[in-house]
């Protein structure tokens, strides 16, 4: 090509025009804009020999009949020479590089202008299609970007922005509109992003799908009841106390005595080990308690059937025990009928002097005194419940009520009866056990309480029997929950196998159903956790107005933590000449974030 270029020539540069300055062994070129360059001839590309004196020649745009040329050389390859002058009628600088323009465009020719092909019309007929149809998505998009930007949202907007969604909901890593608007593609990016357009109400909560729980309950088939040989405890008044509204009862308390009967719902008659039921139940981990609704590891109709109290006699796995000087005696694990009747924790309370529950509570009265003297905690840091009730929050502060203390220490005896059993039988079960922290405490106040939980080392739940400081027992079985947990199920299968006069399953199978207990439990937890915030959260945006008291329960270098006892939340706030630990001030709101779960009082 050396020999054909001269200087005056036009050549092409990387998609760029330029004029050839000189030749030699490199070629001199001057590109738009005045800049020169030093190339090698393979580097450029011949359009026209010239001369053209400047580059500004190319500027003006020369007439011609381009479809009259196009239907003349139908079935055709002309030179890039002859194309020019066929549709300019001559072949100059300027010339050159439109013709060079129409092949770059593609619609009626396409090529190089060393072979250049002439579309049919039925290429350029779908050609014009194409781009008519991208030309209108282009339109629809910036329509599309603006009503997102404004926060007009139309019907048809929702199912482009569900891409957006996905990546709140932390499913999807990438969305073409949030890297449109330059935000960050990250799931609290877009979390914002969605309120701000109106795609998302703040009320929409998506902590639970971000940690990664199923949101649906199984709708399995439940087998019906196998004929087995029962206890009959029909006879003794057993009652089940719950929460006011709880839908899912799975123990009942009786008293024989001075003999205690802690009766669990059967699941392990009609869930077996491997079983589709079980299943289920190992992939959900627990009962997936939202304020919104209830997500249960096994089907409804299980705890239709099963739930004590539900049915005029119910089926249960009852832990038989005595209270002696040296901890429980006389343990026993019997499949049982039951008679059950069903209250409140509130109404319970109200006959805490009478029979039956004086006498239960002087039993676990002093089973909590003896867990106590072996240090357990006691920590009675504010709890609430929270839940949605057509729409509205409602927040219920969980008084501390001697029935519940009872109900608790009677499920942590059962919980105790059912690890000691297995122990002395040699019954493999998942154990609970919890560390000594490094430091132990004796709290009063509730900043002392706040301070001892966070030295506090996590529970697990391992295969051989361990002390559990928190609950001051040296061994201990959760077992008291099977229609909720997974790891009370597993127990429950064991247990029952036993006697029933059927092999349990060994420690290394069990160990294979125990995998991931804990890390699925913490992941439900954590989505209860932020789930509970965030309708909090939705409560405080709903009543600006709102004011409250708060506790003091950590000073730090620059901020102090705070306790709502009637929320039963906890803030960080700068610090004030009127914060001292176990003091109560009076805050209101100022301002709520639902993304980052954050809320901003100033004090009243």
């Amino acid at each position: 090509m050396s020999a054909s270029l001269r200087t005056g020539s036009l050549v092409l540069y990387k998609s760029h025009p330029a004029r050839v300055e000189g030749v030699g062994e490199k070629i001199e070129i001057a590109l738009e804009g005045g800049k020169s360059r030093r190339v090698r001839s393979k580097d450029v590309r011949l359009l026209h020999p010239g001369p053209m004196t400047s580059l500004s020649a190319l500027q003006a745009s020369p007439e011609g009949n381009l479809e009259e040329a196009w239907e003349l050389l139908q079935g055709e390859r002309p030179a890039f020479d002859e194309l020019a002058e066929l549709v300019y009628g001559e072949f100059t600088p300027a010339t050159a590089w439109a013709t060079w323009g129409l092949l770059q465009d593609g619609l009626y020719f396409s090529g190089d202008p060393g072979r250049i092909e002439v579309r049919t019309a039925e290429q350029v007929e779908a050609l014009r299609s194409e781009r008519e149809q991208k030309a209108h998505e282009a339109e629809q998009w910036q329509a599309f970007l603006q009503r997102v930007e404004k926060g007009t949202l139309e019907d048809e907007d929702r199912k482009r922005l569900a891409e957006v969604e996905r990546v709140a909901l932390g499913v999807a890593a990438h969305s073409r509109i949030l890297a449109s608007f330059k935000v960050d593609e990250t799931p609290e990016a877009a979390h914002r992003f969605l309120l701000r357009c109106g795609y998302w109400a703040p009320e929409t909560n998506p902590w639970p799908q971000r940690s990664g729980v199923i949101l649906e309950s199984p709708e399995l088939g439940v087998p019906a009841l196998p004929e087995e040989e029962r206890l009959d405890l029909t006879h003794l008044e057993a009652w089940a106390i719950d929460d006011e509204g709880n839908q899912d009862p799975d123990d009942a308390i009786s008293l024989d005595g001075d003999y205690l009967w802690v009766h669990v719902a059967d699941v392990a008659a009609l869930v077996r080990p491997d079983g589709h039921l079980d299943l289920a139940a190992r992939e959900r981990s627990s009962n997936l308690y939202l304020p919104e609704f209830t997500v249960s590891m096994l089907p409804e109709v299980l705890t239709e059937r099963l739930g004590l109290g539900l049915q005029e006699i119910s089926p249960a796995l009852s832990f038989g025990m005595r209270l002696g000087e040296g901890g429980l005696t006389d343990i026993r694990v019997e499949r049982t009928l039951v008679r059950v009747r069903r209250t409140s924790y509130q109404a319970a309370n109200a006959r805490m002097q009478a029979a039956p529950f004086a006498d239960i509570a002087r039993i676990t009265d002093a089973y909590r005194q003896s867990r106590l003297a072996r240090h357990a905690a006691r920590l009675d840091l504010p709890e609430a419940s929270v839940r949605v009730v057509d729409g509205k929050v409602v927040i219920r502060s969980l008084p501390k009520l001697a029935s519940r203390d009872m109900v608790t220490d009677a499920m942590l005896m059962a919980g105790e009866a059912a690890a000691r059993f297995a122990m002395e039988n040699d019954i493999p079960i998942p154990y609970a056990m919890q560390p000594e922290p490094e430091e132990i405490r004796q709290p009063k106040t509730l900043s002392e309480m706040y301070a001892y939980r966070r030295l506090f080392k996590p529970s697990n739940t391992v295969l051989h029997p361990e002390p559990h400081f928190g609950l001051g027992l040296e061994c201990y079985a959760r077992a008291t929950s099977p229609l909720r947990r997974y790891a009370d199920l597993l127990a429950h299968q064991q247990l029952r196998a036993f006697v029933s006069g059927n092999e349990p399953l060994p420690r290394e199978r069990l160990a294979e159903h125990m995998a991931g207990i804990d890390v699925a439990s913490a992941r439900i937890r954590r989505a209860e956790r932020q789930s509970n915030l965030h309708w909090k959260l939705v409560h405080l945006q709903r009543h600006p107005e709102w004011q409250g008291d708060a506790v003091v329960v950590a000073l730090e270098e620059r901020k102090a933590v705070l306790i709502i006892p009637e929320l039963a939340m906890e803030i960080r706030m700068r610090l004030h000449d009127r914060f001292e630990l176990d003091g109560t001030v009076r805050l209101k709101v100022r301002d709520v974030d639902l993304v980052t779960q954050d809320a901003w009082f100033q004090v009243v």
